[in-house]
């Protein structure tokens, strides 16, 4: 895979060029203010991990969310779904006000194939959801993938419209599952080791990815726009969200509840990229044609994160 190219000089070149994508109507990115930042949080795997048990983990990240008087929106695939702690977690989310959302009952990739056996895994997943009072009938591809070809992006759009859902993009992606993934590795190998290099990565990484695309919303869309960004239930959200938080309010960030963000006409957007999915920010900036050499594909992976965590040893 080819690495991220420096970041400042990514939206130096892309500020500077004026761009800004044919397909997008510059007033969708309109509003007051500097950005803002809703929390997605996706998956609910509730497996007991070093440090944290799964139930506890839930408590850390709604007691962050809570701290910060933001209401989130979580992202349950189906698989996760138990008998016993699942409920108990869905119903603590809904009674902090928090949307709760489908992410398919398989979360496997869509690579086009089959729309009508993907709209039957979701609607699986709703039987499973529909009960959680705050339960919203909002999609969140597994993976960001929305489809490898025009038939299969355009089938599974359709079907969702028929069965009165909407797509629940994400514009700020990260790789938090691979810093996740070698901070349990590191626990496991080595139990009681040091967690502050993992944090300052973690960090590190929220801010560098949520600049790069805020400033990729600046060049399509004209300025900034209240953004969601893409967790998952793991350790580090649970161990990390606070600090993230704190750290995108004390650089200008305001936070903002997802539910509303998911109505902003910026977030309705559907560009016509191929393969279809990743930040709708991204896909918008694909969609204009004239800057692929900036746009990485896929957007973020653990690939790229790699070299720099390999580097200081985590």
């Amino acid at each position: 895979m080819v690495l991220d190219p420096d970041r400042r000089t990514l939206i130096a070149g892309l500020v500077a060029s004026g761009f800004s994508a044919g397909c997008v109507d510059r007033s969708l990115g309109r509003r007051a203010g500097g950005p803002g930042i809703a929390i997605t949080v996706d998956d609910f795997d509730l497996t007991d991990t070093a440090l944290l048990s799964g139930e506890d983990r839930d408590t850390a990240i709604r007691a962050a969310l809570r701290r910060h008087r933001v209401k989130a929106a979580g992202f349950v695939a189906g698989k996760y779904v138990d008998d016993e702690l699942a409920p108990r977690v869905l119903r603590r989310w809904s009674e902090d006000g928090h949307i709760i959302g489908n992410h398919s009952f398989s979360h496997q990739y869509f690579g086009g194939q089959k729309p009508d056996a993907l709209m039957d895994d979701i609607l699986r997943c709703e039987q499973l959801l529909s009960g959680t009072p705050t339960y919203r009938k909002l999609f969140r591809f597994p993976y960001l993938a929305e489809g490898r070809t025009a038939e299969g992006r355009d089938a599974m759009r359709a079907l969702l419209a028929r069965n009165g859902y909407r797509n629940a993009p994400v514009t700020i992606d990260t790789s938090d599952w691979y810093v996740d993934n070698r901070l349990k590795a590191r626990l496991q190998a080595k139990p009681g080791s040091p967690i502050d290099g993992y944090r300052k990565f973690y960090l590190d990484h929220l801010w560098d990815r949520a600049t790069f695309y805020d400033g990729l919303a600046t060049s399509v869309l004209g300025r900034s726009i209240d953004h969601t960004i893409l967790l998952h239930h793991r350790l580090t959200t649970a161990l990390f969200l606070d600090d993230a938080l704190s750290m995108f309010r004390a650089r200008g960030w305001r936070l903002v509840d997802a539910e509303a963000t998911f109505d902003t006409p910026a977030l309705r957007m559907q560009p016509a990229t191929l393969p279809a999915g990743q930040s709708v920010i991204w896909a918008a900036a694909k969609a204009d044609g004239r800057f692929d050499r900036l746009l990485r594909y896929p957007g973020e992976d653990g690939d790229y994160e790699a070299p720099r965590m390999d580097a200081l040893g985590l």
